[in-house]
């Protein structure tokens, strides 16, 4: 078993990048953040601009972007931790692991680990923040994403061991524990909390509501110490502010650019591992009717999607798997742009009956990636095109989530959701039971079959995993049609000269401060 420690790629059900280009020209005068505070200088601190400011730092809701890219690897660490170029798992706060039968696992912890009010870590502390957040009724949004109701036996033998025991055969535990951030058992266990505590290389030093966030180095990390003494974070919701920020030295990494926001040399492309897709509620009508699900994929052209709102920042997709994941098909391919069938469909639907005038409601997300509004225009209008009723509400993101996450607004009526999936940790398990399955913390709809499908393939290993999974896929997208999958996404971020950082996959859900380096 792997010792040294390295880094870790978490999933996320969500993607906060970039917000809706504004008109016209932006001052940024007064927009960096802050001075800084407890001695530092200007150059000991890291300054990063992101679109939205985060909901909460609650570790339990790290797998939601705007949480776990300010809280994981920084603030908080895992067991484990997913290295996004190898796609190996590496040691975190556990030194190794090893299964004992096919319900039992034994991890052994890291010694010396101190969380930052001077407590030591240990494996109570790990079997606390494990049933805090599997299981629990404080509704860890990795509870749903990242376990889907697995249930799990934690003990703690002694300060370094940790034995977990699942109810049923689990071949990848150990990367899901990479999901659950560790906290001292001082946590309040009933509810959560705004600001945490860990073990993580920089601790919270002031949060300005609504302002800004600060971080600054824990002088008793474990790890190797970070190169920047403090982090500064900051919020603007225009893409082309944000650009502006590093370019007028205001900021040294803006997140979530266009290229229309004008970042210039400062801008860097990178694979963000994330798919764009619109989820159906397919239990209201006329959603509930398949055709009509199958009109509105025809309807939509994706490829002119890509090109045109996009700025070609993307790849049209047919699966919310992307290629390089367990369980991704090659079979699956995009849905093809068709509006005569589109119209065909729907008119087929009403002729039986079907109530294809009722209004739908597309539900979007403010900053979830570039053009998120200009998106959603386009979608409204294919599918007026294709005979149905649609409008839009563009929310921001607290407001969304309540439409992302179950139980949903029970008078909403039928939705399209405005949704974006990245499967960082590289197993389709982590996709589908959350998304598609009938009690999935993000799904509108399932189906018995469906289900079935998936906790096969959840069983399997190996070479019968991908094959189950794949299988699985191909059943959702010919027989349930529950979304419809625009495309696999590229990112971009800002980098002023000042510093050196190269983004990955798992930027966009966890971008780790000591991977950002003073340039030179």
């Amino acid at each position: 078993m792997m010792t040294t420690p390295r880094r870790r790629q978490a999933a996320s059900a969500l993607l906060a990048l970039g917000a809706m280009l504004s008109a016209g020209a932006c001052s940024v005068a007064n927009s960096g953040p802050e001075p800084s505070s407890g001695g530092s200088s200007a150059a000991s601190t890291v300054r990063i601009v992101l679109p939205e400011e985060p909901p909460t730092l609650e570790p339990c809701d790290a797998s939601l972007t705007a949480t776990g890219r300010v809280t994981r690897a920084n603030i908080t660490e895992a067991l484990t931790e997913r290295d996004p170029s190898s796609g190996q798992l590496q040691p975190a706060l556990a030194t190794e692991w090893k299964q004992d039968s096919p319900t039992e696992w034994t991890f052994t912890l890291r010694k010396d680990v101190k969380f930052h009010d001077g407590t030591a870590f240990d494996a109570k502390a790990a079997a606390f923040s494990i049933e805090r957040t599997v299981g629990s009724k404080i509704d860890c949004n990795v509870n749903g994403y990242v376990f889907g109701g697995t249930k799990l036996t934690v003990t703690a033998p002694d300060a370094t061991t940790l034995k977990v025991e699942t109810a049923k055969p689990d071949p990848i535990l150990p990367l899901r524990l990479s999901f659950v951030e560790i906290v001292p058992t001082t946590t309040n266990a009933t509810a959560k909390v705004r600001e945490p505590v860990g073990t993580g290389p920089y601790k919270i030093a002031k949060w300005d509501a609504g302002r800004s966030l600060r971080l600054e180095k824990f002088a008793g990390y474990w790890g190797k110490a970070p190169e920047f003494a403090a982090a500064e974070y900051v919020w603007r919701a225009e893409g082309s502010i944000r650009a502006a920020m590093v370019k007028s030295d205001e900021a040294d990494i803006a997140v979530g650019l266009a290229p229309e926001d004008g970042a210039g040399d400062s801008a860097v492309q990178f694979p963000n591992n994330e798919t764009s897709y619109l989820r159906i509620d397919a239990t209201k009508p006329p959603l509930d009717d398949v055709r009509v699900r199958q009109a509105i994929n025809y309807a939509i052209d994706k490829e002119g999607l890509v090109a045109s709102v996009f700025a070609g920042l993307g790849k049209s997709a047919g699966q919310i798997v992307p290629a390089g994941v367990t369980g991704h098909s090659s079979a699956i391919q995009p849905w093809p742009y068709d509006m005569a069938q589109a119209k065909k469909l729907i008119a087929e639907a009403k002729a039986d009956g079907v109530a294809t005038g009722t209004a739908i409601t597309i539900i979007g997300r403010n900053g979830i990636y570039p053009k998120a509004a200009e998106s959603m225009e386009v979608v409204q209008n294919s599918l007026m095109e294709a005979g149905l009723s649609v409008k839009i509400q563009m929310l921001d993101v607290n407001a969304w989530l309540e439409y992302l996450l179950a139980p949903f607004p029970k008078d909403a009526g039928p939705t399209l959701l405005q949704a974006q999936h990245g499967n960082q940790a590289g197993d389709a398990a982590f996709t589908m039971g959350q998304i598609y399955g009938s009690k999935g913390a993000q799904s509108s709809y399932g189906t018995k079959e469906l289900d079935e499908l998936i906790s096969a393939a959840e069983q399997a290993s190996g070479e019968e995993r991908q094959t189950a999974f794949a299988k699985a896929l191909e059943y959702q997208n010919k027989e349930v049609v529950r979304d419809a999958v625009l495309a696999h996404m590229t990112g971009i971020l800002a980098l002023s000269k000042k510093v050196s950082y190269k983004p990955d996959a798992a930027t966009n859900d966890e971008m780790r401060l000591v991977d950002i380096h003073p340039a030179g």
